[in-house]
């Protein structure tokens, strides 16, 4: 889809007025995130992402439609792994419930800008260099196969070398200042906790974009079904954190079939040159295989004593 510089000024601009909405007026004043409100929330963002998929195929057709889609639901996918760093984190740094919103809210827009930058070299690098789909193939197999016997993810924010560095050269306060960033003492900047946790966030998404983005490249190398899907995936990521939070352990299948996911995206990137496998296809395989991990975890539930471990 050949797309002006219109398109994108008109799509970001709407994208940034969502933002805004969401922000200056929803959440004018933090609180905590209600299931309820949380559930409301992500249907919005996924019946958004289903009216783009309408327009998509009405100037597209029905295979970037397919397309679309199928990154879409790729990244909503892979988020999952995203879902359970954020709450590991929020437990460490021990972010109120008010808060956490407001730091998701700063982390979504530094990952669209991150994503981006990462969506604008994939596609520039698999078009000078078609050999180059092979190590995307070969890094996504290699991700599902680490992905698969990890039995336990371990997340250690305190090891995160971006808040290491940042530590050595910034005053930090002691609380979290109201909600705040940044604070100002006298003629001095200081940075609050809450600034280390927007930090965290920022790293391990960026970490996550080089396992989700190459998945998605293997769909279309199309930068706008590329760019648009994440987008929409992003968006949504936070809704389906809170609506999803307390309920993280039961799906404990997904761990699995994310990493056979991952591993089946990397073959069809290796075999591209000599076997086409049709979107349809891999959006059939990539939901089949969701389906599946949810009701596996739901028939064969964790015992107690492995899941308070």
């Amino acid at each position: 889809m050949q797309e002006g510089i219109w398109f994108w000024v008109i799509f970001n601009a709407g994208v940034l007025a969502l933002l805004a909405l969401d922000l200056l007026v929803l959440h004018r004043k933090p609180h905590a995130i209600k299931f309820r409100e949380a559930v409301v929330s992500s249907l919005f963002w996924i019946l958004l992402a289903a009216a783009f998929t309408v327009l998509v195929f009405y100037r597209g057709g029905s295979q970037k439609a397919l397309e679309f889609t199928t990154g879409y639901l790729i990244e909503e996918a892979l988020s999952a792994d995203n879902l359970f760093v954020f709450l590991v984190i929020f437990r460490f740094f021990k972010v109120q419930d008010d808060l956490q919103h407001k730091v998701l809210f700063w982390g979504i827009i530094g990952a669209l800008v991150a994503r981006g930058i990462f969506i604008v070299a994939g596609v520039s690098l698999l078009r000078r260099f078609e050999w180059i789909i092979y190590l995307f193939g070969a890094f996504l197999i290699y991700t599902g196969v680490r992905l698969f016997r990890q039995d336990e993810q371990e997340v250690h924010p305190e090891s995160n070398p971006v808040l290491k560095f940042v530590r050595r050269f910034l005053r930090v306060t002691e609380s979290y200042e109201n909600g705040k960033f940044v604070i100002r003492r006298g003629r001095e900047l200081w940075v609050t906790p809450l600034f280390f946790v927007l930090l965290a966030v920022e790293t391990t998404d960026v970490l996550f974009a080089t396992d989700s983005i190459p998945a998605v490249l293997a769909v279309s190398h199309d930068p706008f079904i590329v760019y648009t899907s994440n987008v929409f995936a992003v968006l949504g990521l936070r809704s389906i954190y809170f609506a999803l939070a307390g309920m993280m352990g039961v799906f404990h299948f997904l761990n699995e079939g994310l990493a056979v996911i991952l591993a089946f995206i990397g073959v069809k990137m290796l075999i591209s040159h000599y076997v086409s496998i049709p979107t349809a296809w891999a959006l059939g395989v990539v939901a089949g295989i969701l389906v599946i991990s949810v009701i596996a975890s739901l028939m064969f539930p964790q015992k107690q004593e492995k899941a308070a471990t």
